[in-house]
């Protein structure tokens, strides 16, 4: 057993090398994929036999909030792009960034809706290729984090929540940890020196957090907020915001890096051309349609934050952040 074991390591380092000697540039890219034509996301695979076209093809969103309520929101979706691509297309429930990132590095899920700072490390580990974002007629969608308090606290401005429970999201959540990080010391508010982070796993569990009490304040989404009110779930106005944040480009919906060219180009052209049910259009803060998006300019600001705090989109940091969360949970 010892031999084989040592054999199939071997034969995995093997394969590795081959493909780094092979490979003329990689960049920030795990070492599955190359960069050759350096716009920043995995080439596919120059090798026809690795190719991908699966007769069905496996759709998820970002777990922002409970899945269930988005496997609803995109049946219409679903229903046309499996009529538009001639593939079955299923949804697949995941509970968090990190189970979604690495269902697409293991090749069980084909296209996903990713958050903004969990594009950047599923792009990085899981060979993820964004081409569209949500938006309206004016271009595609913003969103800010806000830094969330509820209404009745004595809470008036970041400082004051020194020593206070403060929750952040996920280790990959651009709003919920890798802004705050970078943004909030210019604020009087350094987090894990000023207040340890608590990470709540969702922003829908921060802001109800924040709500019942279990929170003094809570990193966010503010179009997470929004929606949240909209249904009900809770009110806008038992909340004030401390801080928001300059502009951020909103969630990624990507492929995996290892489609066969026909088809990712078909699954680009179908999400291009879907028009949002008026059940999407209410749940989205009025968004109608996908906007074509680049990576490698459209995340930069993504990235600078993430830089800025001397975090890499890399899998060490993705482990150690991980970590930090399964502890941060064990201690609720």
């Amino acid at each position: 057993m010892k031999t084989a074991l040592a054999l199939g390591f071997a034969l995995a380092a093997l394969a590795t090398t081959a493909a780094a000697q092979s490979c003329p540039y990689r960049g920030e890219l795990d070492e599955l994929y190359c960069d050759a034509n350096r716009d920043m996301v995995a080439d596919a695979p120059t090798d026809a036999k690795k190719l991908k076209n699966p007769s069905t093809l496996v759709f998820t969103y970002t777990p922002i909030e409970d899945p269930a309520v988005y496997q609803n929101i995109f049946k219409d979706f679903l229903d046309k792009f499996a009529a538009c691509t001639g593939k079955k297309v299923v949804y697949y429930q995941v509970q968090s960034n990190a189970a979604q990132i690495e269902a697409m590095r293991a090749g069980r899920l084909h296209i996903a809706g990713f958050s903004t700072g969990g594009t950047a490390y599923a792009v990085n580990l899981a060979g993820a290729v964004p081409f569209v974002v949500k938006g309206d007629a004016t271009g595609p969608r913003s969103y800010h984090l806000a830094l969330i308090v509820r209404a009745d606290s004595p809470y008036q401005k970041p400082a004051d929540l020194k020593g206070k429970k403060v929750a952040h999201v996920s280790p990959s959540s651009n709003s919920g940890n890798l802004a705050p990080r970078a943004l909030f010391p210019a604020q009087g508010l350094v987090p894990d020196t000023d207040y340890k982070a608590l990470y709540s796993g969702k922003h829908d569990q921060s802001i109800l957090g924040v709500n019942s009490g279990d929170y003094d304040a809570a990193a966010v989404a503010d179009d997470v907020l929004e929606r949240m009110s909209k249904r009900g779930v809770v009110k806008m106005e038992n909340f004030r915001k401390l801080y928001v944040s300059p502009p951020f480009v909103t969630s990624s919906f990507a492929h995996a890096h290892d489609l066969e060219p026909a088809l990712a180009a078909k699954v680009r052209e179908c999400a291009t051309s879907y028009k949002f049910t008026a059940e999407m259009t209410k749940e989205f803060n009025g968004d109608d349609r996908f906007w074509p998006v680049d990576y490698k300019k459209d995340w930069a600001v993504v990235r600078q934050v993430a830089e800025s705090t001397g975090t890499a989109f890399n899998r060490a940091a993705f482990d150690r952040e991980a970590a930090k969360e399964a502890e941060s949970k064990k201690k609720k």
